[in-house]
């Protein structure tokens, strides 16, 4: 599996935006709720998942979105299964390291 990440840093944090590669470009509507997976927010470049699992562990805010992704994040400890939200179905989190 490969994923869509895009670092951005500033002088507090370093955020990662992160898909699985299938997703990028695709949109999810449930009720009121959008979940867009934009080229411009999430297409950076296209990495492994050992890549990704070390800007997971390098960033201090992370966003990721897909099946895959989020079980990166669950392999990781960042997360416990269950603690993401869907939007259609497709799996998304927020991840903020203190």
């Amino acid at each position: 599996m490969r994923f869509w990440v895009k670092v951005y840093k500033t002088q507090e944090a370093t955020v990662l935006a992160a898909c699985d590669e299938n997703l990028l470009g695709k949109e999810f509507r449930e009720e009121n709720v959008v979940l867009k997976v934009t080229e411009t927010y999430y297409g950076g470049e296209l990495v492994d998942a050992e890549r990704l699992k070390a800007l997971v562990r390098e960033a201090d805010i992370i966003g990721l979105v897909g099946e895959h992704a989020v079980n990166v994040a669950a392999e990781l400890g960042y997360i416990a299964p269950g603690d993401e939200k869907r939007i259609c179905n497709v799996p998304h989190v927020n991840i903020y390291k203190l």
